[in-house]
């Protein structure tokens, strides 16, 4: 079967920002990830073959000269220094284990240093989810020109709705081609809104903000969307406590970017551990917050109110919902906003595997295990989520957290 992923930066920003963060903070850290299947697929029979046959062509696919220079330009908050250690970087299959047992369940492990086993996370995801796609027969029924008009009347949508919106679909999209040609058709239905020349503004409300998917940015000339995931909480509870690893995440992150890159995704064990002790500074030095689960409605007056409380102004802080979300969805979040936060939308599976006939995967891999060193012991990571749906982890220590949070 002909290779899925073929370049390098095919791959969320976030994947490269928390690299970068992890080199800083805990370059000696070993970790364990794992692959979880929310709907419990049964896959063909070979499936495990053919992933580890995609795994295998992995170690070729190494950086260009041109996907850093896009970085430089577009992801300026990264250090020179990096790119030197990017153009080193191999992926390393033998990080990776595979097996498929009788039922034809996948179990997928991730185990190695983070700051190498951290750039598994999308490969391992995207492949999955193409080969997935292939062996059902989806791309032999596709209709590019369809889809396409689909695309068109999503993003006309979009646009005149006044949603702020970007793509963060790389995980579960169809294929490869299919994210390319949504990302290249919204931008341009964007760019066909033109300017108007008497207002000086442009004669769309919303805006296409860009793509998570770094090579597609870069061949977009687009902005590469995002910031940080679950994972760097995850770690951080086992080094100092749940009720102080979203301060020290933030201290850290805000001091490995000087500011940059200030949307923190707060829900990793809750609403409530987050705001307990989300201090002024870190409040005020943060541009926002992303809400990636939870009733939407609930959580963004809970982050109203604690910008309030720290004597913020809440409308002028970004809040960025990502949970899940369909056009429709969005629009009856940002009508209920009503221009209280700066609000904007990362949507997913929605723009690249909504297709006719076409059932997308409900997949992800988390971090479910952590050392700070090699001479340390190993302690179990876990995710709590605002909804039960997305709680990931040693089902004991989630339970002992539970209580600990009351």
């Amino acid at each position: 079967m002909q290779q899925i992923i073929k370049h390098f930066t095919d791959n969320d920003a976030y994947t490269f920002s928390c690299q970068h963060y992890v080199l800083q903070t805990y370059p000696r850290a070993e970790v364990e990830y794992t692959f979880f299947d929310r709907k419990d697929t049964v896959y063909p029979e070979g499936f495990a073959e053919l992933l580890n046959e995609q795994l295998g062509y992995m170690p070729n696919v190494i950086i260009t000269e041109e996907e850093i220079a896009f970085m430089k330009r577009r992801m300026y908050y990264l250090p020179e220094w990096y790119f030197t250690f990017l153009r080193g970087y191999r992926f390393d299959p033998h990080e990776v284990t595979v097996t498929q047992d009788e039922a034809g369940h996948l179990d997928v492990s991730v185990r190695g240093k983070w700051y190498s086993a951290i750039m598994w996370e999308m490969p391992i995801l995207s492949i999955v989810s193409e080969l997935m796609h292939i062996l059902r027969g989806d791309l032999e029924h596709y209709n590019l020109e369809q889809e396409r008009e689909r695309c068109i009347e999503k993003t006309q949508k979009i646009l005149s709705n006044g949603l702020i919106l970007g793509d963060m679909g790389t995980r579960r999209r169809m294929s490869f081609d299919h994210h390319s040609m949504i990302i290249r058709t919204m931008k341009e239905v964007y760019a066909q809104g033109g300017y108007d020349d008497e207002q000086g503004h442009h004669t769309w409300t919303g805006k296409f903000t860009g793509t998570s998917n770094v090579y597609l940015a870069m061949k977009n000339d687009l902005l590469a969307i995002g910031t940080m995931s679950h994972q760097l909480i995850e770690f951080e509870e086992n080094v100092s406590g749940i009720f102080e690893c979203n301060f020290n995440v933030m201290k850290k992150f805000s001091d490995v970017y000087d500011g940059d890159n200030g949307i923190y995704l707060y829900d990793c064990f809750g609403d409530k551990v987050f705001f307990g002790n989300l201090s002024k500074r870190m409040a005020m030095m943060f541009t926002g917050l992303r809400v990636d689960s939870g009733i939407e409605e609930e959580q963004i007056e809970k982050i109203i109110a604690k910008y309030q409380s720290l004597g913020i102004d809440p409308a002028t802080k970004q809040v960025v919902f990502s949970n899940g979300l369909n056009i429709e969805r969005a629009i009856e979040l940002h009508k209920y906003v009503n221009g209280r936060v700066k609000d904007s939308y990362g949507m997913g599976t929605f723009l690249t595997c909504d297709v006719e006939n076409v059932k997308p995967m409900n997949i992800v891999v988390k971090l479910t295990r952590m050392r700070i060193t090699e001479k340390r012991e190993w302690h179990d990571c876990v995710k709590l989520s605002c909804d039960k749906g997305k709680t990931v982890g040693n089902p004991e220590k989630c339970e002992y957290l539970l209580k600990l949070i009351g």
